[in-house]
Order: C-alpha cells, then structure tokens, then sequence
C-alpha cells in the first residue's frame, strides 16, 4: 500500500516540480530581458544626455564623434575605435578614440594625437569594398575576430599599432550602409568576449542617433550663424541710413525703405557739400540680401569721400563709376539718383546712373526729368557718360526719388505697379498737399493694396522733397 501511495505521489509530484521549474525559469528569463531591456533603455538616456549636454558650441559638434568613440570604447573597453561614415563610395573617419591602427598608405609613422589620426582618416578615405573595414560596409555583415594573427585583413594596417583582437558592425539606415564602426584591442590584452560583441553591436543605434543630433544642432548652429550675420548686416545697414531728415532752410525732406530680403539693396543718403549746397541720393545696387547690403555700403563710402572734394556731380558720377568698375564683378553694379540743391540761389541740378526718371509736381501738374547716364561699375570711364538737368526749385514744387521696386511690384496676377499708377497717386496727394511723410505712406499703402500681400522680388525706396 505504501509502495503504491509513493508511486502515486511520484506521478503527481514529479510533472508538478517540472512544471514548477519550467515556469520559474521561464519568469527567470522574462525577470532577464526585461532587466537587460531597462538596462539598454538605460544606457540609451544616459548616452543621449551626455551627448546632447556636450554640444552647447559649433566647436563641440565638431568634436561631438570623438566624444561618441570615446564612450563605445569605454563601454567595451576596447583600447581604440574608430567610427567611419558612408561618402560615396568611400568610408571616412568621422570619430575616434585612441590610437586607432591607420591604413599602411603614405603615412609611416605613428600618430598618437587623435586630430592627427582624424585627419589622416578623413584625407586617406578607406574605398567601400577594401579591407576588413571596407567588406564590413559593402556585406552590411558584421566582424568579430577574436585573435587575427591567421587574419590576411589585418595585413595592409600599419604594424605600430598591432591588431590582436577586433570587432566591426555596419551602420545600416533604410537598408543602406551609413557606416561602419570598429573597436581594436582590449585595454586588458584579451580577446573581446562575445558578451562586449553582444555590447558593441547594439552600439550602432546610438551611434547613429548621435549623427542625426550632430546634424540637427550643426543645421542649428548654422542658422544661428546665418541670423547673427544678418542681424550684423542689419546693424550695418541701419547705421548707414540717416538717423533724421535734414533741416535744410525753406527746403523739406522725407524717405521710407523696406526690403524685400533680410537686408535691403536701397539706399539714401543725405551729404552736406558746403553751406549752401546739400547732395541727397536714392540709389539700388544690383541683386538683394547681403551681397547687395554690401554695395550699397561701398557706394556710400565712395559718395562721402568724392563730397570732400565736389566740383560738379558729373565729375562725381565718373569718380563713383570709377570706384566701382575697379572694386566690383562684372555682375554688380549701382543705379543711382542725384539731386544736389542749392538753398541760396534755389536751384535744383539733377543727374542719374541708369535710375528710375525724377518726378516732379509743379504748377498742378506731375513731370518726369530723366538725363542720359549709365549704371555705375558697368562700364569703364571711356564708355561712361553722366547728363545733368538744372531748374528752378519754386515754393510748393515736390519731388520724387523711387526706386524700381515701387513700379516693379507685381500683383497676385503678375501684373506691375507700373509708372501710371505711380503718377496718378503722387499727383493726387501733391494737389491734396498731403505732408511729405503722408505722401511717402500713401504711395506704399497704394502699392501694398495693388500687391494684396504677394511677396515682392526687390525693394522699394521712396524719398521726396518740397520747396516750403
């Protein structure tokens, strides 16, 4: 009876033990994976704060790979690795800790120094398809070598840093290879064990994580540059414009400019000549943003220093050509207009360099005064020639300097301004005898309703004068 309750209980007991250790060491398993998960997650986060705590400064997101070499290495604790990245048909090195083997070409000495080593790799590029490092990339295959002595790979790398031991994955992004990343000897002169393999492999997604963040805070880092050189234009450009319309006797003045870019190629200036003799220019130096800022800014300075010596704004016009042709490409040039007044004697001498025409409003009517002259920096002074007109500037007359961002605004239609709308409305706010700073709103509030808010190509500069 005994011997049956035991053989009993034995066949009960026996598929409930196993049962029992199967479920524990299935819980064991899970308790495992999910711990190694956690602890990936883990070194996942503390990777991708480190990193992106690194890169405050363009010069450590050009360090940023190094910093990236340096923690695979410690992870593995391997004594070199090197990241390289797909260019083309060419691997290059892009980070690296240690003193990484480099390929037996035109370098036969030992570097030490990382940058040197960096250099030397992006300059003596590994073809995709050649060596351990380039096969690794062209199979997408991974390399785990644990003694390379039998290893002919290993042969074409420089003998003073001797591979013993080596492991290289492919970085592999939409089913293309990116790169390929290579870890050299242990800092204890073992093998690398499968378990850092195992490591090492998973490395790849961090590392090609931290690509995707160089390249965001570079494009970052890049337009914070662009904005602070705009900003710098801005600034430069800002102080160039008069800060305040000149008081000149019984004569007034008003001008507005805005761009079409981030800096304006308009321009206007105001420059005294002598005590009775005032120079106010409107000028469009070819193209926009900050090439044309500078132009512009070239074209000024040129205009001050002939004002110290003026004898007759033709004269002028030849000096500026001349400065221009020599200081600029074929491709730049400066339109410009020039009305030098006379408050003693009243009188108005007018000249331009391929600018839109002077349109004056006298009498209660609107004429447009355009001499012959060439834009300035096309031509050389024996192809150049600069016509003046001079008249009488009487009590009430105004005019008007424009550039041809005024006429040349186009509508959502793809219509222009044009010059007839312009006359229309100049004429109509003279006759109404609207202020000179209404006249200089109204006109561009007339070309904002024309354009409806279509986007403009150039910039528009308005500067009017009367005789009060």
């Amino acid at each position: 009876m005994e011997i049956a309750l035991t053989v009993i209980f034995a066949i009960v007991f026996f598929p409930v033990a196993i049962y029992a250790f199967h479920l524990s060491n299935r819980n064991y398993s899970l308790r495992r994976r999910v711990k190694d998960v956690m602890h990936q997650k883990a070194e996942v986060n503390n990777f991708l704060n480190l990193f992106s705590k690194s890169l405050s400064t363009v010069e450590e997101i050009d360090n940023s790979m190094n910093l990236t070499a340096r923690y695979i290495a410690d992870s593995v604790e391997a004594e070199s690795v090197c990241i390289f990245e797909t260019d083309g048909q060419f691997l290059r090195g892009i980070g690296v800790c240690g003193v990484f083997p480099l390929p037996n070409t035109s370098t036969q000495y030992a570097m030490t120094k990382p940058k040197f080593i960096l250099d030397t790799l992006k300059r003596e590029r590994i073809a995709v398809g050649t060596g351990f490092i380039g096969k690794v990339a062209a199979t997408q295959q991974a390399l785990y070598v644990e003694d390379t002595s039998e290893d002919d790979l290993m042969h074409s790398y420089s003998s003073f840093t001797r591979i013993q031991t080596v492991m290289a994955i492919p970085m592999i992004r939409e089913g293309k290879s990116c790169g390929v990343i290579v870890a050299v000897n242990t800092r204890t002169g073992l093998p690398f064990s499968p378990e850092q393999f195992a490591r090492f492999k998973f490395m790849a997604g961090q590392v090609m994580l931290a690509q995707d963040m160089v390249r965001v805070y570079a494009k970052l880092a890049e337009q914070q540059r662009i904005e602070q050189e705009l900003e710098f234009a801005r600034q430069i450009q800002a102080s160039l414009l008069p800060q305040a319309f000149p008081a000149w006797g019984q004569f007034a003045v008003h001008s507005q400019t805005r761009s079409s870019k981030e800096v304006n190629g308009d321009f206007y200036d105001f420059v005294t000549i002598d005590e009775d003799r005032l120079l106010i220019v409107n000028g469009d130096a070819c193209g926009k943003g900050i090439p044309a800022c500078m132009i512009t800014a070239m074209t000024r300075s040129f205009i001050r220093a002939a004002a110290e010596h003026f004898t007759t704004l033709e004269n002028m016009l030849q000096e500026l050509n001349n400065n221009l042709f020599r200081d600029t490409d074929e491709e730049r040039f400066v339109t410009l207009g020039c009305c030098l007044i006379d408050k003693k004697a009243s009188i108005v001498e007018y000249a331009r360099a391929g600018h839109t025409e002077l349109l004056t409003f006298v009498r209660g009517h609107i004429r447009k005064i355009m001499p012959e002259g060439t834009g300035l920096g096309l031509l050389p002074r024996e192809l150049t020639s600069f016509d003046t007109i001079t008249f009488q500037f009487t009590k009430g007359m105004t005019l008007l300097l424009f550039t041809d961002g005024i006429t040349e605004a186009l509508s959502e239609e793809n219509e222009e301004f044009g010059i007839d709308r312009l006359l229309k409305k100049y004429e109509s706010l003279c006759i109404d005898n609207e202020p000179l700073n209404s006249i200089t709103n109204k006109l561009l509030e007339t070309v904002d309703a024309f354009t409806n808010g279509a986007s403009q190509l150039d910039d528009q500069t308005l500067v009017s004068i009367r005789h009060i």
